[in-house]
């Protein structure tokens, strides 16, 4: 099922959102499987610290080079992995494959997936599912017979998980969850473990989860203290806690909400703030405390308050207590915990099936009808990812007020090579949210490329001052030392450089500019030196022509044939390199 609904994203391309910083423009990536890049993966806290997820991708270089195909069919795969071994857990632990079955087709084509599985930077996603899924096979071994080794697999499942995405955070509650249900560990004489496990108090099964609890602990740390230096933690300076609260209680709902009617949904929801209306969070916390009293009374049915926890629980990490990016919520961020809902869903309606004692005819034809709607609601879902200005004009047609759509799609038009189209987008985003330092970056990025050299410092500047996030930072200040040193102003432009360096001095693009600006004030020598560096980094076309420039200064010809004739290999048609080369061989 998996296959055929997926089959689509091999035509398709990178996105604008994060495939450039997790693979095209990541140099340690796209360099493939080797002790370089492992070290780099296990010691990066570029927002995220999971090194699997980064070893994940290298692989995928290293089988694919950068062709979109290779990385979109690695994550299909996992997806239509993980439904397998949803299946089969469920399967084993509860004894019915019929249910078990219909939970894990549900997985499988929901259309509330996609974005977990056809956005490649989401690849942390499905493959913390995976080893999410896999601690559960284990525990449930380990649960049959307890046992130090049996529990070095949980561990070591779990850990693998967490090295993936950190928002598997959760799973030790989730093991005491599944302890009451499916596999009835938890002391009481009324029941018997389906599975054969043995039972226990529930104190005893609480002390069991310390050691994955402290592990959990310590990847939420780091999490924490890597998004704050990344800048990705904003919602303390823009929305008190009180509003975040709100929108986390509506948030649940409007997930349960697109769960059952998955239509209209986007890759970016904008945050409402303080103007999310007060009657929208009153019955979405009346719904709510009216769901959970009400599972609390049919506990006797256990997959009810177990299913119900594991939504409410899973969610936590991702429901915007803490505020992570400019979105109100994420699709993606239900990839996991929408399997309670799963099972409550497919559990009940059997319940009700035995009672009304309902052919099964019409089970299989009902059940037929309801996969087959969300299949083809998923293909349509999975078309808008094809490209980035597909993805972002379907974006702003079901969202409003959308400015950080605004700001990608202007972004996937500049890539199209349609600037004026661009600058509209940049210019509405500043006028929805005029405190927000994308779009004046991006706009000083379009008065920079028309030569308004002023007008593109001026919105350099104010990017600056609003914002704290490295990456951005690290951008604008290159632009704006670019900037300044086309005006001639070479203190103002090596300042810049430097602040650059200083939050990061692996990008090539800032040597580039530091090299240029070398060239102007006539140190030859240091411009050789800053774009051999920025070669070292990442070869590129721009940075063998510079140097082949310097090294004519200094008559190095020789070598500055070999850079020309390496300008030439990336780019076969690249006159400048062309005419370097004849003049340079004919010893001209």
């Amino acid at each position: 099922m998996v296959l055929v609904l997926y089959a689509q994203t091999n035509h398709f391309f990178f996105v604008n959102i994060d495939d450039g910083m997790y693979v095209i423009q990541n140099s340690h990536v796209r360099a493939g499987l080797s002790w370089n890049t492992f070290a780099w993966a296990m010691t990066s806290t570029d927002a995220n610290w999971h090194p699997v997820t980064w070893i994940s991708h290298a692989l995928d270089c290293q089988l694919f080079g950068i062709n979109p195909a290779g990385h979109h069919f690695v994550s299909v795969l996992l997806h239509a992995l993980n439904a397998v071994l949803l299946f089969l857990l469920l399967a084993r632990a509860t004894g019915r494959m019929g249910a078990s079955f219909f939970v894990a087709a549900l997985f499988a084509v929901h259309p509330l997936n996609v974005e977990s599985v056809v956005w490649i930077s989401e690849r942390k996603n499905v493959l913390s599912t995976t080893f999410f899924l896999l601690t559960l096979g284990a525990y449930g071994w380990y649960a049959l017979k307890p046992g130090w080794r049996r529990y070095l697999v949980v561990v070591l499942f779990f850990a693998l998980g967490l090295a993936s995405k950190s928002m598997l955070v959760t799973l030790p509650f989730v093991l005491l969850l599944i302890d009451y249900w499916p596999l009835y560990r938890v002391r009481d004489p009324e029941s018997q473990g389906n599975v054969g496990a043995r039972q226990a108090s529930l104190w005893k099964l609480a002390i069991e989860k310390l050691p994955l609890l402290a592990l959990a602990a310590a990847d939420s740390w780091i999490t924490v203290v890597a998004q704050r230096q990344a800048g990705a933690i904003t919602s303390f300076r823009r929305f008190p806690f009180a509003v975040r609260l709100e929108n986390a209680i509506y948030s649940y709902t409007a997930y349960l909400g697109k769960a059952l009617w998955p239509t209209s949904l986007a890759s970016m929801y904008p945050y409402s703030g303080s103007s999310l209306p007060t009657w929208k969070v009153a019955l979405a916390t009346a719904f709510l405390t009216a769901a959970t009293v009400t599972f609390i009374k049919l506990r006797s049915r256990r997959y009810l308050i177990v299913g119900w926890l594991f939504f409410l629980g899973t969610l936590v990490p991702v429901i915007g207590l803490v505020q992570v990016g400019d979105q109100a919520r994420a699709d993606r961020y239900v990839y996991l915990p929408l399997l309670g809902i799963f099972v409550i869903a497919v559990w009940a309606a059997k319940d009700l099936i035995a009672r009304k004692q309902i052919k099964q005819r019409v089970i299989a034809v009902a059940g037929t009808i309801v996969l087959l709607a969300l299949s083809i609601e998923s293909y349509r879902q999975i078309g808008y990812w094809k490209d980035s200005v597909t993805l972002w004009s379907h974006v702003l047609s079901v969202t409003e007020s959308n400015f950080a759509a605004e700001d990608d799609m202007g972004g996937a038009l500049i890539q199209a090579d349609r600037p004026d189209e661009a600058f509209f987008h940049y210019e509405r985003a500043a006028s929805i949210a005029p405190n927000d330092p994308v779009s004046h970056a991006n706009m000083g990025t379009y008065f920079h490329q028309h030569n308004r050299l002023r007008e593109a410092i001026e919105q350099y500047e104010t990017a600056i001052r609003l914002t704290n996030n490295t990456g951005l930072l690290v951008d604008t200040y290159t632009n704006l030392g670019e900037a300044y040193r086309q005006l001639g102003d070479y203190a103002r432009s090596r300042e810049s450089f430097d602040h650059a360096l200083h939050l990061d001095s692996s990008r090539f693009s800032i040597w580039l500019g530091t090299g240029n600006l070398a060239l102007d004030e006539k140190r030859v020598d240091d411009a050789i030196r800053d774009f051999s560096h920025s070669l070292g980094l990442q070869p590129t076309v721009e940075g063998y022509l510079h140097l082949g420039r310097a090294l004519v200064l200094v008559n190095r010809r020789p070598e500055a044939l070999m850079a020309y004739q390496r300008a030439l290999q990336l780019s076969p048609h690249s006159e400048e390199a062309e005419q370097a080369v004849a003049a340079l061989s004919a010893g001209r």
